[in-house]
C-alpha cells in the first residue's frame, strides 16, 4: 500500500496550472513538489520514491515557460557514493494535454516506458522525467522542437538537484537518455548543455532513434503508415513559431484531423493512421513545407548542427519504419565533423518498437561506464556547422 497522501483529481489538475513568471527566476527553478506514486501497471507500484514537480523552463524563442514531469528517487539506503542523476527524455507520448503527460500515465500505470524508468532506478540513479511543454501544463506540445524539449530536459535536471529529497550534490554526475522523439530531445540537449547549462555538466548522452534531419523526413514519412506525425510535427512547430500559421495551409480535412490528433496520446494517434490518408496532400489546400520560412525552421531544428561536449552513443534499427536507418549516419557524421566524441551501437535486427530495448540496455551500459569513471568531454564549445 502506497504511503502517498491521497489527492483529489481537482488538486491534481491544479499542480499543473502554472503560476505567474516574472524576470526574477532562473531555468530550472522548482516551482511545486507533490509526492505522488509511480506505477508499473494498475496497481504495481515501481520501487521508488516519486514526486511531481514544476519547474521554470524556457521555450525556443527564449521566454520563460512552466514546465511538468516527474523524479524518481530509488528506495534503496543512500549509496556510500553520490548518486548520479538521469535525465530521460521521454519517447512521443501525444499531443493531448493530460492524457499524454507521462507524469500522470505513470501514476496510473499505463506509461509505456516505465519499464525503462524502473531499470534506471535499480541502477541506483536519481530519474529526472519532463512531461514536455504543453503535456500536463498548458499549450500545444511543441513536438520535436529540440531548442524547446532540449531545454526542458536539462532544466528538469537542475530542478532534481533543488529538491532536497533527492540528496543530490550540486557537482553530481550527470547523464541523459531518449529514444524517438525523447532522442531528439536527448541529441538537442547535449547539443544545448555548453552554452545553456554549462553547470548540468553532462558525462554522457544516448540519443536512440532520433528524428534528425527533418526536410528528408518529411518526404520519407509521405506516404507511410505513420505520415500522421507531418501532422503532429505541423503543429508542433507552429505551436513553437506561430507566424508560421500553419492552419492556413490545412483544408478542411485537414483541420478536422489536426482537431483530432491534438487530443490524442500517440497509442489512439497510431490507430487513427491506419485509416486516415496517408499523403499529405490531401490534409492541405497548399504545402507548407515546401515554402522558405518552413524550410529555414526545419534545418533549424534538425539535428547535428552543433557540437555536443559530452560523449554521445547513436543508436537505431536497421529495419525501423519511423525514422530511417540513414538519419542515425547523418547525425554520426556532422558529430564527428565537429570533433564531437560520437559512436554508433549499431542494431542488426530490430525496426522502431523492437530496437528500443535494444538500445535501451546498450545506453544505460554506456551511460554507467561514464557516470562511474571520470568524464571525457571533448574540448568544444557551441560549434556550429555551416
Amino acid at each position: 500500500m502506497s504511503d502517498t497522501p491521497a489527492i483529489t483529481r481537482r488538486d491534481r489538475d491544479r499542480f499543473y496550472e502554472p503560476p505567474h513568471l516574472d524576470d526574477g527566476g532562473a531555468p530550472g527553478d522548482l516551482l511545486r513538489a507533490a509526492p505522488m506514486t509511480a506505477r508499473l501497471l494498475p496497481g504495481l507500484a515501481m520501487s521508488a520514491r516519486a514526486w511531481r514537480v514544476l519547474y521554470r523552463s524556457t521555450d525556443a524563442a527564449g521566454s520563460p515557460i512552466a514546465v511538468s514531469g516527474v523524479i524518481l528517487v530509488p528506495n534503496t539506503a543512500n549509496p556510500a557514493s553520490p548518486r548520479p542523476l538521469l535525465g530521460f527524455a521521454p519517447g512521443t507520448q501525444g499531443l493531448a494535454r493530460s492524457a499524454a503527460a507521462l507524469s500522470r500515465q505513470l501514476e496510473v500505470g499505463l506509461e509505456y516506458e516505465a519499464w525503462f524508468l524502473a531499470a534506471a532506478v535499480r541502477r541506483g540513479w536519481v530519474v529526472a522525467v519532463t512531461d514536455y511543454p504543453g503535456l500536463g501544463t498548458p499549450g500545444l506540445h511543441p513536438y520535436v522542437v529540440g531548442k524547446t524539449n532540449g531545454r526542458a530536459v536539462l532544466d528538469i535536471m537542475r530542478a532534481a538537484r533543488n529538491l532536497p529529497q533527492t540528496g543530490l550534490r550540486a557537482d553530481c554526475a550527470t547523464g541523459i537518455y531518449g529514444y524517438s522523439e525523447g532522442g531528439n530531445s536527448a541529441g538537442w540537449a547535449a547539443q544545448l548543455e555548453p552554452g545553456y547549462a554549462p553547470d548540468v555538466r553532462l558525462r554522457a548522452v544516448a540519443v536512440g532513434a532520433a528524428p534528425v534531419d527533418f526536410p528528408e523526413l518529411v518526404t520519407d514519412l509521405d506516404g507511410g503508415l505513420f505520415s500522421f506525425l507531418l501532422l503532429y510535427a505541423g503543429l508542433g512547430l507552429n505551436s513553437a513559431y506561430p507566424d508560421l500559421r500553419f492552419h492556413d495551409y490545412l483544408n478542411r480535412g485537414g483541420r478536422l484531423a489536426a482537431a483530432v490528433l491534438r487530443r490524442t496520446h500517440i497509442l489512439a494517434a497510431i490507430v487513427l493512421g491506419l485509416i486516415l490518408p496517408k499523403r499529405r496532400g490531401r490534409y492541405l489546400s497548399a504545402d507548407p513545407f515546401v515554402e522558405p520560412d518552413w524550410a529555414a525552421q526545419l534545418r533549424d531544428n534538425s539535428l547535428g548542427y552543433l557540437a555536443p561536449a559530452a560523449p554521445v552513443l547513436v543508436g537505431i534499427g536497421r529495419q525501423d519504419q519511423v525514422i530511417p536507418y540513414r538519419q542515425a549516419q547523418l547525425l554520426l557524421r556532422r558529430w564527428t565533423a565537429l570533433g564531437a566524441n560520437v559512436r554508433e551501437h549499431p542494431i542488426r535486427f530490430g525496426e522502431h518498437l523492437t530496437a528500443a530495448p535494444q538500445f535501451a540496455k546498450a545506453g544505460f551500459a554506456f551511460l554507467a561506464e561514464h557516470l562511474s569513471n571520470p568524464e571525457t568531454r571533448a574540448p568544444v564549445q557551441e560549434r556550429q556547422a555551416g
